[in-house]
Parts: structure tokens; C-alpha cells; sequence
């Protein structure tokens, strides 16, 4: 069914595509529906990551669902884990449209989407009225009005807001279309930012009395000298685990093609390999540390070969667009006790 569906889907702006899938997941989702586009029930292949059980190893990744809106429909697709956000203290629109474009000759997508969301209160409130009972992550950032130097405020506000509600936080310090910000992910500035999160988590979790995992998730376009250094920084920090990796500025692999040179942030099969490198080098300079792949998966075999990168989860968007909900099954079932 969804090759044609996405046909027609395909002929539509691609935001204005996003919010009619969502809307029709949601439709399936309330007809009892949801489940069947998957291929049936979520594959039960538990594993324990961060503290945590998923029910497999197969999660969606942020950005999807910014704004906790659509987490029942969502999670009844089979997903072991589903993360929403990016959200931030106070709502902001986003960069201007348009900002999200297809290369389906790359299996990719542009987007400058730049955090928009509802706010932190927002997704507070959809978060509290689901019934989706599986593992969820929120996924936080700093308000584009928010400087650099302050941006620590902005994610200790939200990590505070959103810690009794979600099950890990990810800090997103690496998103190409906030100014600035992937500025964080280096030197003083990381070990400042992680080390204050670090300690409001450690003394939320003690008052709370829950142990909430905080995660980071980085950008593919690192050296591996700049790989060693963040990795680097989330041991000394005592960071949970790493999402790897967020989108690439990098047009290489697209050269050509149209939308290519838009601005923002790459996603898709372009960035597959990248991103394994990155888990490559991770797993090289912190053996023990829960990885989180993301980037290109729009297959079983490359789910699989994110494990074999080195990644112990895996997290699906770009593919998910393109392949469809069958694909979440498919990746669960190659991954299965492995």
C-alpha cells in the first residue's frame, strides 16, 4: 500500500505531506488500523540499554513528531522506542518556508526546519495524555533568540520540565539550522554545558527518586580528532549514551542533484556511511558507552550494519519516509537476538 500512497503523497509539498501522513496515522491509529501498515505487532525482542528494556531495538527518531502529537499512532507501528522533540522552553515558528525538500534520486531530504515547536509546556501536556506505553525520549534545545552562551539555561529549564515525563532526554547539540550551535559540541563550551546538565540530572533523578538516562546527540561532521575529544568529554561527564548522528552539511554525495545546494541539515542514505564512521569511532574510544545509530537506515541489512558499526540501538526518519511503516518490522526482524 504505501509505495502508493507515497506516489501521491510525493506530489504534495513535502511539509504539507508530513502533516497529512500524520494526520492519517492518527485516522488509522483510532480505526485499530495502525498496527496492519506495519506488517503486525511489534516485534518482541527485548534488550537492556542505558538501565532501560526496550522491547527491540528499533526506535524513531526525533523530529518526526516534534510536539508529542501523534505518540499513540506512532507508537502502535511496532517501534521499540520513540523519541519527539526537538522542543524548546518557549514555541517559536521555525525558519521560513520553505524549508524541507526531497532528493528522492539520493534517498535524502533537506531540511532547515530550525526547532519550530509548540514549547516545552506543549509537549508536556501530549505527553501526559497518551497511551502509548513504551519507551519514550525527549529530545531538547536552546530558543533561537537564546545566545550561545546562555544556551545552558534554556536546556536545563526544559531537561527540569520534561524529566518525571520522559524515560531518557537527549540533548541536541547538533542540529545545523539553530546559529551557533554546534559550537557546543566542542571544548570548554561542551564540558560546561554537559557538566551542568550532568548535575541537574544526577540531583533530579535523587529527588525524583527515577533514574532518568540524559543522552547527547552529535553531528556527523567531525574529524577524528574532534571525535576523540567529544568522546572525550561524554566520559568525563558521565553521559548515559550518544545519539549518532544528527543530519550532515556536507553535499558531496548529492552533488547535482536538485535542491542540493538549499541550506540545511542532510538526511538519508548520504549520510549512512558518515554516520557509521562516527560509531566506529565512538565505540573505539568508549567501549562500554549505550550508541544510538542513526542515519540512512532504509533497510534490515543496514540496521544491522549499525550494530556491526558498533551501535547497540538503532533510530529510523529519512528511510521511514521513503520505505514506509513496514519498514520499522523489517528492521526489528533483522536485528532479532542479535
Amino acid at each position: 500500500m504505501y509505495p502508493q500512497a507515497r506516489s501521491l503523497l510525493f506530489r504534495l509539498d513535502p511539509e504539507t505531506a508530513h502533516g497529512v501522513t500524520l494526520r492519517g496515522l492518527a485516522l488509522a491509529h483510532r480505526l485499530g488500523l495502525a498496527s496492519r501498515l506495519a506488517g503486525g505487532a511489534c516485534i518482541d525482542d527485548p534488550v537492556e540499554v542505558m538501565g532501560l528494556r526496550f522491547p527491540n531495538r528499533v526506535g524513531l527518531a526525533a523530529g518526526l513528531d516534534k510536539n508529542g502529537d501523534h505518540l499513540d499512532a506512532l507508537g502502535a507501528l511496532g517501534f521499540g522506542f520513540v523519541e519527539v522533540g526537538t522542543v524548546t522552553p518557549k514555541p517559536q515558528p521555525g525558519n521560513p518556508k520553505p524549508r524541507l525538500f526531497r532528493l528522492p534520486e539520493r534517498k535524502a531530504i533537506i531540511n532547515r526546519m530550525g526547532f519550530n515547536n509548540a514549547g516545552v509546556e506543549h509537549l508536556i501536556a501530549r505527553v501526559q495524555a497518551r497511551r502509548f506505553d513504551g519507551i519514550l525520549g525527549i529530545n531538547i534545545g536552546k530558543n533561537l533568540t537564546t545566545p550561545v552562551e546562555n544556551a545552558v539555561d534554556d536546556y536545563l529549564y526544559c531537561l527540569e520540565r520534561v524529566h518525571p515525563h520522559a524515560d531518557y532526554v537527549t540533548v541536541n547539540i547538533s542540529s545545523p539550522n539553530t546559529p551557533g550551535l554546534r559550537t557546543l559540541q566542542f571544548g570548554e563550551q561542551l564540558d560546561a554545558l554537559l557538566g551542568a546538565l550532568r548535575d541537574a540530572a544526577s540531583r533530579l533523578d535523587r529527588e525524583r527518586g527515577r533514574a532518568v538516562p540524559l543522552t547527547v546527540k552529535i553531528a556527523p561532521d567531525m574529524s577524528a580528532e574532534e571525535i576523540e575529544l567529544v568522546a572525550g568529554s561524554l566520559s568525563a561527564n558521565a553521559i548515559d549514551g550518544v545519539i549518532a548522528t544528527n543530519t550532515t552539511v556536507s553535499r558531496e554525495a548529492v552533488a547535482g542533484v536538485p535542491y542540493a545546494d538549499e541550506q540545511g541539515g542532510l538526511s538519508g542514505a548520504p549520510v549512512f556511511e558518515a554516520s557509521n564512521t562516527v560509531i566506529r569511532e565512538l565505540r573505539r574510544h568508549l567501549p562500554e558507552l549505550p550508541i544510538i545509530g542513526v542515519g540512512g537506515i532504509d533497510s534490515g541489512q543496514a540496521a544491522a550494519d549499525k550494530l556491526a558499526a558498533g551501535a547497540d540501538l538503532v533510530q529510523l526518519y529519512t528511510g521511514f519516509i521513503y520505505r514506509g511503516p513496514t519498514l520499522v518490522r523489517e528492521c526489528a526482524e533483522a536485528l532479532l537476538r542479535g
